[in-house]
């Protein structure tokens, strides 16, 4: 009874009592989850297995409807091979009818032919036999006329020949003076107004370039300072340039005198700098001429571009661009060879553009036709060949190679463009005060003319007139027929063209006069 009322014991014994309480909840959960699981997988599976079902027969149809569209796609494929089959075949069968057809036509002119030849052959033996027959009389005819005129056959053939000849050179001369005048009443005409639309159309400025630049000073006092203690300053200034600097009674100028344009060009700029800094020393003069180096070359590059703008060329290499822009520190003549060069490029793509050629191409040729002539000081050969041997570096076409190496006639002129370029270098070197010439080197240039019209037979006198631009040439009439006058004129031509070097064009004259003087007693 003690130990039932022991609280001890009581404690445990509901301990115990709540354990096996709560194992029988537990256990009644557990087995009420297991339930619940085993539904729910049970309604899993069975609805995995109807979507498995559902989808294997969208498969089946799926693979049906493929099956049906690939089945539809072989009959169309097939209907059409038939279709090209059934068409080949009937554009064989109707070759095969066209063969035929031209094999009997063929045929039937073989026959024809056969004819013909049968025909020939009979013709051939009929005129052998009228040949044999002609030669027997034309020698009994011979030798009747031997006979009769005493001189043999050779002697008669000789004979005659001469004055066939004579005959046919007098015939010829008179065709090549026809054609002559006709060649120019067509053409001189046409090509006059073609050339002054284009002179017309094209303006360009030209300046004349001497040996010496003119460096105005603010005051004489300056000349002191540029010639330095002892004249330390104008040597350094020499050396660093490459110019002669003379200094003269010349007030409040000094004078730069050099062979090349660009290393006095270069000169000029350092001297007006120095003098507007007014620190004019050896070192000073070293970096002044070093900074004007570099500005020369910028100037050059953008000489050249601006060159290359206003003609339309592009495309063109950095170092043939800089060569363009060296040309404006070149003359000839007198003449600045890059304005040269941009107004024969003006006046090759004006042509170019009447004559319906490319008046792209005929303005590259003719910016690029003296291209040589920017290193030509410091190379050996013609300006012609330096510059074909620039440009052939670059991958220029070969109607630019031939326009420049061609535009002297140095070489067989291959394209219309190069006779464009050798037409407006022409056009520009002969305009009136675009070149000039020593006196010593134009009165030889006269006398030269005038020697090569008298080495002619048959030329009485020789006149060089219009500034040397026509050679008039007085023949004996007894020796110079009216025939042989246009031959003469032509060779004289020819021979100028090719001993002696001028500007421009030389008209040949040919005068014939026949007197008859008699007096009245």
């Amino acid at each position: 009874m003690q130990l039932v009322n022991n609280p001890i014991f009581l404690g445990v014994a509901g301990l115990v009592i709540g354990l096996i309480a709560g194992w029988l909840v537990f256990n009644f959960i557990g087995t009420r989850r297991k339930k619940e699981s085993e539904q729910l997988a049970r309604r899993i599976i069975e609805d995995a297995e109807k979507e498995s079902q559902i989808k294997k027969k969208e498969a089946i149809l799926e693979a049906k409807d493929e099956w049906y569209k690939a089945k539809a796609n072989f009959e169309r494929e097939m209907q059409n091979k038939k279709l090209d089959v059934s068409r080949t075949e009937k554009r064989l069968a109707e070759r095969e009818e066209n063969l035929d057809r031209k094999v009997d036509i063929l045929n039937k002119k073989e026959r024809e032919i056969k004819n013909r030849e049968r025909i020939i052959f009979a013709r051939e033996k009929a005129i052998s036999a009228r040949d044999t027959e002609l030669n027997r009389l034309l020698m009994e005819q011979n030798k009747q006329l031997e006979r009769i005129a005493g001189m043999s056959a050779d002697e008669a053939k000789k004979l005659l020949l001469a004055n066939l000849a004579d005959e046919a050179r007098q015939e010829a001369a008179q065709l090549v003076k026809e054609i002559k005048e006709e060649a120019e009443r067509t053409a001189e005409k046409e090509a006059k107004n073609i050339i002054i639309q284009a002179i017309q159309r094209c303006a360009a400025d030209q300046a004349a370039e001497s040996t010496v630049s003119v460096v105005s000073l603010p005051s004489d006092e300056m000349k002191g300072r540029i010639i330095g203690r002892e004249g330390r300053n104008i040597r350094s200034f020499e050396i660093a340039t490459g110019v002669d600097v003379i200094v003269d009674d010349t007030p409040e100028a000094v004078i730069l005198s050099g062979y090349d344009p660009i290393r006095r060009e270069v000169a000029r700029m350092a001297l007006e700098k120095l003098v507007t800094d007014g620190r004019i020393h050896p070192a000073r003069i070293e970096e002044i001429v070093a900074k004007c180096e570099k500005e020369m070359e910028v100037i050059i590059r953008e000489l050249g571009e601006q060159a290359c703008f206003d003609c339309g060329v592009h495309g063109l290499h950095v170092d043939i661009v800089r060569l363009l822009g060296k040309l404006n520190f070149r003359t000839s003549y007198g003449q600045n060879v890059l304005q040269h060069s941009k107004e024969v490029s003006f006046l090759c793509g004006i042509m170019a553009a009447e004559l319906g050629l490319d008046p792209v191409i005929a303005r590259r040729a003719g910016l690029l036709h003296d291209i040589g002539k920017a290193v030509d000081r410091d190379t050996e050969g013609t300006h012609t060949q330096i510059g074909v041997n620039l440009i052939s570096k670059y991958n220029e076409s070969r109607v630019i190679l031939n326009a420049i190496e061609s535009h002297h006639e140095d070489v067989v002129q291959e394209t219309p463009y190069s006779v464009l370029v050798q037409a407006a270098d022409a056009v520009s070197g002969a305009r009136p005060g675009a070149r000039r010439e020593t006196l010593e080197g134009y009165i030889k240039r006269l006398e030269k003319l005038e020697e090569i019209a008298d080495s002619f037979k048959g030329v009485g006198k020789a006149y060089a007139i219009q500034a040397g631009r026509e050679v008039r040439v007085m023949v004996e009439a007894n020796q110079v027929s009216d025939a042989a006058a246009d031959e003469l004129a032509s060779e004289i031509a020819r021979k100028i063209q090719a001993e002696l070097e001028y500007p421009g064009q030389i008209k040949v004259t040919v005068i014939r006069e026949t007197r008859a003087v008699d007096y009245a007693r």
